[in-house]
């Protein structure tokens, strides 16, 4: 075995020709020092990767219980349980039981059209990983201003201000505009097509194509109907830049 020292002087990395098996191998330290420290840090990183995947799973909690009405305990369906901050929630079921996954820290909050809203914190210093409450609410009650209606006094009283009424001009504006030929082509331009138009005009092509399969189909060029449409839409302006 030839082994020879070199020490480079521009990047002081230091290594050694060994002569094995007929081949001169160039070795240098640093690169046994990378290999040395990868080594070490490939030890580490799965020990530093579960001890991290230990504390997230530790801090998951099951949260799960009950809501009912504080005056006659009685479940309450469709409550909506969200966590704050975060798109994730469930509602409650017939029986007002319900179930969610929270993390330990989390504020759930309890709310419903009727009742007043409610918000529990996940204590951070549980231990387990199951939380259950039994969640109690209050209904909200709102007072509107009251309606009185009352009928005219005789059916010639009722008529007579019936026809009489005064309906404001910009009424029936807007009921001329709605109904008005050019707000329907419009509105064909723009609104969207539904489910049934879409599969309809699909099956339109795919008969169409059926119907000419095998022959060159018709060219509206020649149409004198087709003619007739283009000029009427070239009236309208349905080809102007819209921008």
């Amino acid at each position: 075995m030839l082994k020879i020292e070199i020490t480079g002087k521009v990047n002081h990395y230091r290594g050694q020709f060994v002569l094995r098996n007929q081949q001169l191998v160039f070795i240098f330290d640093a690169v046994n020092k990378i290999i040395r420290y990868t080594a070490l840090l490939l030890f580490f990183l799965p020990q530093t990767a579960k001890a991290q995947f230990e504390t997230s799973r530790d801090s998951v909690v099951q949260l799960y219980g009950v809501i009912m009405t504080a005056d006659s305990l009685v479940g309450i369906p469709a409550v909506s349980v969200t966590v704050k901050g975060q798109n994730r929630g469930t509602i409650s079921n017939a029986q007002g039981v319900f179930s969610i996954v929270v993390l330990k820290g989390d504020q759930v909050e309890f709310t419903h059209v009727t009742y007043k809203s409610k918000t529990v914190s996940i204590p951070r210093t549980l231990e387990g990983n199951q939380y259950s409450v039994v969640q109690l609410m209050v209904v909200d009650t709102v007072y509107l201003p009251a309606t009185i209606i009352k009928p005219r006094p005789s059916p010639e009283q009722f008529a007579r201000d019936f026809v009489n009424m005064k309906v404001p001009d910009d009424d029936y504006e807007i009921a001329r505009k709605n109904t008005s030929a050019a707000k329907r082509r419009i509105l064909m331009r723009t609104v969207p097509g539904d489910g049934g138009e879409a599969t309809r005009i699909q099956f339109n092509k795919i008969a169409n194509k059926a119907v000419y399969n095998g022959q060159t189909p018709p060219q509206n060029i020649f149409n004198p109907a087709a003619w007739a449409d283009f000029i009427q839409a070239w009236k309208r302006g349905d080809f102007k830049n819209k921008n």
